[in-house]
């Protein structure tokens, strides 16, 4: 089965990358963010991956989010240094798939995550999307990381938290043309119920998206648990692929110390797992302040979900 159609049976996706880190005591407080771990930390990145795995996950998504080359060289790493980094990401995830499928039998999944270029600026820019580059510009960016990425093989792209469309786009029609048969998958930041960060509407954004072939799933994340069945019910009359959500826990996020607000609110990820997937959700997951015992709810609640089908 490939991961297309298991995809249409349905997938879970990882929790946050942030929070377990923060829970193994890394300090996160710096504009690389969760990517700092990668310069010496990489025990801790492995035993994340590793816990979602025994979670319930069956996809985990790189370290890479904000990790890139001009990031890592303003930080004060060499060109070779960041090189090695990013690719070192991608083998961490495959190598706690690869340990976890050698003790239990499951075989799992690792997404190459790419997020926007708002994540470099560090400053929330990923949740409004107020910053405008040429197509050129947006390649230049991405295309280090992005072939690093690719070189090292995972099983998807995850093109990841894109508060616009233009953005979006410049990724897939580079992807299109040199790397056709790498399944992606493509979720958005929201302004409301109805736009994506930068204001264009998710209907719009959905229906673009949905005209590339090797685009495997669409939808949204690191957005608040009250905004996925909207966006559901909007992008379920945009495309019949199969539709993506992991939210966060509806906190608000300071850029002044890269941490999220305290979660004030808990929400039963079974019971919005099992109204997600009647509206459509088939990769669902948890982003920032979600860990695994949200990712262990989603699962089990899944696999029940399937087993009914």
């Amino acid at each position: 089965m490939t991961i297309f159609e298991e995809a249409k049976r349905g997938l879970v996706l990882d929790g946050a990358m942030a929070d377990e880190l923060q829970r193994q005591g890394t300090n996160l407080n710096n504009k690389l963010w969760t990517a700092s771990a990668l310069v010496n930390q990489e025990e801790k990145i492995y035993q994340a991956h590793l816990n979602y795995f025994k979670a319930g996950a069956n996809i985990v998504i790189t370290d890479t989010y904000q990790a890139n080359v001009p990031g890592f060289i303003k930080a004060g790493y060499s060109q070779k240094q960041a090189t090695n980094f990013i690719k070192q990401a991608v083998k961490i995830a495959k190598h706690a798939r690869d340990d976890y499928e050698k003790q239990t039998g499951i075989h799992n999944y690792v997404a190459g995550t790419v997020g926007p270029y708002g994540a470099y600026l560090a400053d929330g820019n990923e949740y409004r999307g107020d910053y405008e580059l040429s197509k050129q510009d947006y390649l230049d960016f991405h295309l280090p990381r992005l072939k690093l990425i690719l070189a090292e093989h995972p099983d998807l792209i995850a093109i990841e938290t894109q508060p616009k469309l233009i953005e979006t786009q410049v990724l897939l029609d580079w992807l299109i043309q040199n790397e056709p048969h790498m399944p992606v998958y493509v979720s958005f930041t929201l302004k409301n119920e109805t736009s994506i960060s930068d204001g264009t509407s998710l209907a719009q954004a959905t229906q673009i998206v949905d005209k590339y072939e090797q685009v495997i799933g669409i939808g949204v994340n690191c957005v608040a648990p009250n905004l996925v069945s909207p966006a559901l019910e909007l992008l379920n009359k945009n495309t019949t692929k199969p539709l993506v959500v992991y939210p966060n826990q509806g906190a608000s996020y300071n850029p002044e110390i890269k941490e999220w607000e305290e979660v004030k609110d808990h929400f039963d990820f079974s019971k919005l797992t099992k109204t997600w997937y009647e509206k459509g959700a088939r990769l669902i997951g948890g982003c920032c302040t979600t860990g695994p015992k949200e990712i262990n709810q989603i699962s089990t609640t899944l696999s029940q979900l399937k087993e009914r089908r």
